[in-house]
């Protein structure tokens, strides 16, 4: 009885792992039980079409023994994989898809243990499944504490012979991008915040193995997503077995993508010579590139997770980034040294819809940084706008500058991965002479014509030699009379007992037409515990302290908080509580103890919460005692100090 009992939990155990590779194939391959929008999806269970049952009839049950092109009966049973997709419209080409539990079961040497391994298995259905189709076949194994394994295989009808994709290996596609794969064309994938994030932990802690810095990290993947737009080096790199011929078929593919792309000769030597930073890296250097954690291993997770994503170049959310942040967030470096912390995308569309962003309109950061700001003006500019209006638009209306040569140098390659490398990425301090005068030229500012007409700013925080209203008021001096500015900065600079000097310059020439105060937590994925609000300037008007300013308290915008994702719209609330925003904004409505409006000087504070009602309706007994053991938590830490 007791050995019985065993199996059968043993048994359960396997279903509930192997229930989990299944979600993870939902999930990674985009799709939904039954009728998606370009496809069929049948589980095991399912009744597919008269075809598909008579091949999985004619496979019988699982052989424990059977080589790839042996058609022997075997148990009397319909063969059941886990899923069978078929295509809306192509009816010559399916996909099936095997899971197991155990990535340890994932393949036999030669392939021919069908009932204990997943590639095995699926094989053996593609043998029969050929003689009506193209098959692509896909074997799954993961659970949550193991890790994760997968492989792609072709058989083309009535072929013996099979192809497996190397390339795609540990990945898991969406059903159309299989079929771009046979079909070699470019792979699209539809951005997901969260996939992202997930490999770039992923890809931090294995370059971290190999002691790469964290400066290059990020740079080292901006340099692959170039040379992967290089249909030569995209399709060769996977045959190259040295490192020091792969790092010069990857700095020819550069060098072809720049050349192409018309970029400057002097950006194209600066891209240059950082790139050849990836040699110093002695462990890299060491890997044999058939192993994972070789150079040509991180190509291809680019190739085929990243480059997807980057092919919308509408989105306005932008994955490089989105690294760039995961590895200095899992790094050991002090976040205060990078001088740059990364504005949320939902904060730079918001922003950017507060001033009405549109595609005729040309754009200004003067202190680019993450280049958030970018990537979201680009993605509004583009969505309306024909291939002949977004190659004008790449030319001559993106204008961003930054100072840090490597963020510098990162931006750029950004942009050009995201087929915008003609964006004027500028080198330079803004507070410089010789660039403002550069940057007169640019606007007019004579007020003739109109140039740059909108503005976007989120400065560095708490910098020396700057404040981050001296970076507001630098950029507001370029702005033509009438013209809005958005910028997002400390609480600090809104409240009248700080940056006195400053706020009494921006009062006597600019109007404070808006401020919004954001939620505490906004910046809580980049590590940073400063307290933000949106402030909107009408350039080169002058304060008039007897109109009222209008004020938001926007403290709930729909996000949580997530282990290892940090704050995410994880109930999709976000983009109905941005266009409840929007409207108030627009309307000026007041509302009570969300908006406010008052006639305010330089000295008083510029925030909602020192106009607006309070609804105490809303507390309770357990807010008064969190209060209470928040300061007393604060007391405790603060003593802990003094003793030390």
């Amino acid at each position: 009885m007791f050995v019985n009992i065993f199996i059968d939990t043993q048994k359960d155990k396997m279903a509930i792992n192997e229930r989990h590779s299944e979600r993870l194939v939902e999930q990674k391959m985009w799709f939904d039980l039954g009728s998606n929008e370009f496809w069929w999806v049948f589980a095991q269970w399912e009744h597919a079409n008269a075809r598909i049952d008579s091949a999985l009839t004619n496979a019988w049950w699982k052989p424990d023994l059977c080589e790839i092109n042996d058609y022997t009966k075997w148990w009397k049973w319909k063969a059941k994989p886990e899923y069978i997709i078929t295509f809306k419209g192509n009816d010559n080409t399916i996909i099936v898809v095997e899971c197991k539990s155990d990535p340890k079961m994932h393949c036999s040497v030669n392939y021919n243990q069908p009932k204990k391994y997943a590639v095995d298995w699926v094989l053996y259905y593609a043998k029969y499944l050929k003689e009506y189709y193209n098959v692509i076949a896909v074997a799954v194994s993961w659970t949550k504490t193991q890790l994760f394994r997968s492989s792609m295989f072709y058989r083309p009808r009535w072929q013996e012979s099979y192809q497996e994709y190397t390339n795609a290996q540990n990945v898991l596609l969406s059903a159309n991008n299989y079929l771009e794969l046979i079909n070699g064309k470019e792979l699209r994938a539809t951005y997901k915040l969260q996939d992202v994030k997930e490999l770039a932990i992923m890809m931090h802690e294995s370059l971290r193995t190999v002691k790469m810095t964290e400066k290059l990290k990020p740079l080292c993947i901006a340099w692959i997503l170039i040379a992967l737009q290089d249909k030569s080096f995209s399709n060769s790199y996977k045959d190259i077995k040295d490192f020091d011929t792969l790092l010069l078929s990857c700095e020819s593919a550069i060098d072809r993508v720049l050349h192409g792309w018309e970029i400057p000769e002097k950006k194209i030597k600066e891209i240059k010579t950082a790139f050849w930073q990836i040699d110093w890296v002695i462990q890299l250097k060491k890997k044999d590139l058939s192993e994972d954690g070789s150079l040509r291993h991180y190509i291809n997770i680019l190739e085929m997770n990243i480059k997807p994503m980057m092919c919308h170049i509408w989105n306005t959310i932008d994955a490089l980034w989105v690294f760039y942040h995961e590895f200095i967030t899992y790094s050991s470096w002090d976040w205060n040294t990078l001088w740059i912390v990364l504005t949320p995308q939902h904060l730079t569309e918001f922003m950017a819809e507060l001033i009405n962003i549109k595609k005729d309109d040309k754009v200004l950061d003067i202190c680019c940084g993450s280049w958030a700001f970018l990537v979201t003006a680009m993605g509004i500019m583009f969505k309306n706008a024909t291939p002949n209006e977004i190659e004008y638009i790449r030319k001559n209306n993106l204008y961003w500058i930054e100072q840090d040569s490597d963020i510098h140098t990162l931006a750029l390659a950004n942009m050009i991965v995201r087929q915008d490398g003609k964006s004027n990425i500028i080198h330079w301090d803004c507070f410089d002479k010789e660039a403002y005068s550069k940057l007169q030229d640019l606007t007019d500012t004579n007020w003739k014509r109109i140039s740059i007409n909108k503005w976007l700013l989120n400065p560095p925080y708490s910098q020396k030699d700057h404040t981050e209203l001296e970076f507001l008021e630098q950029e507001l001096m370029l702005v033509a009379p009438g013209w809005e500015v958005a910028i997002v900065c400390p609480m600090s600079c809104a409240i009248g007992t700080k940056f006195k000097e400053e706020r009494r310059r921006l009062m006597e020439k600019h109007t404070l037409k808006a401020v919004f105060s954001m939620p505490d937590d906004i910046f809580y994925w980049n590590k940073a515990s400063t307290n933000v609000c949106v402030m909107v300037r009408k350039a080169h008007e002058p304060h008039d302290s007897e109109v009222p300013t209008f004020f938001w308290y926007y403290k709930d915008d729909g996000f949580v908080k997530k282990k290892k994702l940090w704050r995410i719209d994880y109930y999709d609330k976000w983009e109905w509580i941005k266009k409840e925003w929007i409207n108030f904004y627009k309307k000026w409505d007041v509302k009570d103890w969300l908006t406010a409006k008052a006639c305010v000087t330089c000295s008083d504070e510029w925030l909602c919460e020192a106009y607006m009602e309070t609804d105490y309706s809303q507390l309770s007994e357990k807010d008064f005692q969190n209060t209470v053991n928040n300061y007393l938590s604060y007391l405790v830490k603060k003593w802990d100090i003094y003793e030390n």
